[in-house]
């Protein structure tokens, strides 16, 4: 007789119940037998590199008041984003790379899926906000002072965290009333649109709020972003000496932009479209690109390009 794993009995056991999602069950772990160890030295020094490196600029930001700028305090938001949403994901991948049985709670599922879905609304909205604050730091540097005061960035960054983790109670309740009659989840994280596809239910609002909270969360902040580069590239004109100030100004925010942009464009055609085809390690390694790359990325890049945290350091 043929005899099942361990793996297999819970996947046996959810199909035969059809109606309760009381654990989830990846299949995008690989069996890499005693390699397992491996990868997780190289995963929890890179999170312990995310850790590290974040935590360094946001103490050296938060111990100098020289650096209490507007500016400064948009990063040390984006920063402790990063640290956020880099937790979401590593202590839990950590744990499934030395299991034998790659199972997920449903309420530790949920949970994830929530704090992934905050992370990438909050560092958006974060670069929306960060653009604005270049656009008038180079457009109008007569007013900035009266412009951009450190109570009006408090306030943009109290608004943009609370709008988000509001904003996506909402798709998080209309989850938890779907009928999952599945527990297969084909990635290495839980996410909406895979908890989505397990539902035997009726997902019609489910996906026209998804629809109308995707224009919301990036669309509208490409509008600010849009605005202050068009403004910064009018303004710099044709002066050389003016085009490289604002360029070196930039830079950061724009590469930040572009691989942010990146990573979130390989995770909506992975939950949106069928991946089959593509191999599974590289399906891994796109899905670790949206949490693990940008949380490394923007401590050394804004820590390279702006002076004064590089002195301090």
């Amino acid at each position: 007789m043929e005899t099942l794993n361990s793996s297999q009995v819970v996947y046996s056991k959810a199909c035969y119940t059809g109606t309760r999602f009381n654990s989830g069950l990846f299949s995008s772990y690989l069996p890499f037998g005693h390699l397992n160890y491996l990868y997780f030295t190289i995963l929890a020094m890179i999170y312990t590199s995310i850790v590290v490196s974040n935590t360094c600029v946001i103490v050296v930001i938060c111990m100098n008041r020289s650096l209490h700028e507007p500016m400064y305090l948009f990063l040390c938001s984006l920063f402790v984003n990063e640290l956020y949403g880099s937790t979401a994901l590593f202590p839990f991948l950590l744990i499934q790379v030395l299991s034998d049985v790659h199972t997920v709670p449903r309420s530790l599922c949920f949970l994830q899926v929530f704090c992934i879905h905050t992370y990438g609304n909050i560092e958006i909205c974060n670069l929306a906000v960060m653009s604005y604050d270049r656009y008038v730091a180079i457009c109008c540097p007569l007013q900035y002072n009266r412009r951009m005061t450190t109570l009006r960035a408090l306030v943009f960054i109290t608004v943009v965290w609370l709008d988000s983790f509001i904003k996506f109670l909402i798709p998080m309740s209309l989850n938890l009333r779907l009928t999952l009659c599945g527990n297969v989840i084909n990635s290495v994280c839980c996410s909406n649109y895979a908890i989505v596809k397990l539902a035997c239910s009726d997902t019609t609002v489910n996906n026209i709020y998804g629809l109308f909270g995707t224009v919301l969360s990036v669309v509208l902040p490409l509008f600010p972003m849009l605005f202050s580069y068009l403004r910064i590239f009018k303004v710099s004109g044709s002066k050389q000496t003016r085009q490289q100030k604002a360029l070196s100004t930039c830079s950061p925010h724009l590469a930040s932009l572009i691989n942010f942009s990146c990573g979130a464009f390989c995770e909506v055609v992975q939950s949106r479209y069928d991946m089959s085809n593509i191999p599974n390690f590289l399906r891994v390694i796109l899905s670790l690109y949206f949490l693990a790359c940008q949380p490394l990325f923007n401590p050394v890049m804004y820590g390279l390009n702006l002076r004064q945290v590089c002195k301090l350091t």
